[in-house]
């Protein structure tokens, strides 16, 4: 069977140069302009690489990476960036990017690269662990769900592990409660703020000795919340 891309790049001529030579090393290459089209492909087929322009229409690369990476920790990602900056390069790998090309560059180099990344595209998680210690329970991020001391378990919805893996991946930062719901629920019809709302009550009764004054899942009012260990 061939190989399955994901292209999104918004450049109609540089899009279309691409696929033509990804096709003609025998790739089947999804060709898209935008982010939210790329993400959307991503959740409805199966793909062996990504490659993402950075600077996507609708929703840029940077965000479609990341929350491709909220749902699967093992598909390679190329970044393609018009930015040479040391600043980029590092957010696009700390996301968990496998790799950056900066352009104009040499197609030959694409393939070749694009060709490697297939070759080592068993790789394991890139920002967060496999468990973390939360408090007395233990998040285990394979099986998504969280272990307690007397050996139970509560199995996490898919969303719960979404959100949690974010704020995990974002330790100790603030996560708006606009880039939660454009990363965690994508391109479709945004929930509203109270539904994440509800979902941090969730996560305090899982894990806070006292949810009334929580120590680990923080709110910043009026602009979204903290997970802190």
């Amino acid at each position: 069977m061939k190989q399955r891309i994901l292209l999104a790049e918004d450049e109609p001529s540089l899009n279309e140069t691409i696929r033509l030579n990804l096709e003609l090393e025998g790739y089947k290459v999804s060709a898209v302009a935008d982010g939210k089209s790329a993400l959307k492909n991503f959740k409805s087929e199966r793909f062996n690489l990504v490659i993402l322009d950075v600077m996507l229409p609708e929703m840029d690369g940077f965000t479609v990476c990341e929350s491709i990476r909220l749902e699967n920790d093992t598909v390679p990602i190329l970044f393609l960036t018009a930015k040479n900056s040391g600043a980029d390069r590092v957010a696009g790998l700390k996301l968990g990017a496998d790799d950056y090309l900066t352009k104009p560059f040499n197609l030959e180099e694409l393939l070749l690269r694009v060709q490697n990344l297939l070759k080592r595209s068993v790789k394991t998680v890139v920002n967060t662990p496999s468990s973390v210690k939360i408090g007395d329970k233990t998040v285990d991020f394979v099986s998504q769900e969280i272990r307690l001391n007397d050996g139970s378990k509560i199995q996490l919805t898919k969303k719960e592990f979404m959100l949690l893996k974010l704020l995990v991946d974002r330790k100790n930062e603030v996560v708006s409660r606009e880039h939660i719901l454009e990363t965690v629920w994508g391109y479709d019809v945004y929930p509203s703020t109270r539904t994440i709302d509800n979902f941090i009550v969730t996560f305090r009764k899982y894990f806070e000795t006292d949810p009334s004054n929580p120590a680990y899942f923080l709110s910043v009012r009026g602009i979204g919340y903290k997970y802190v260990n």
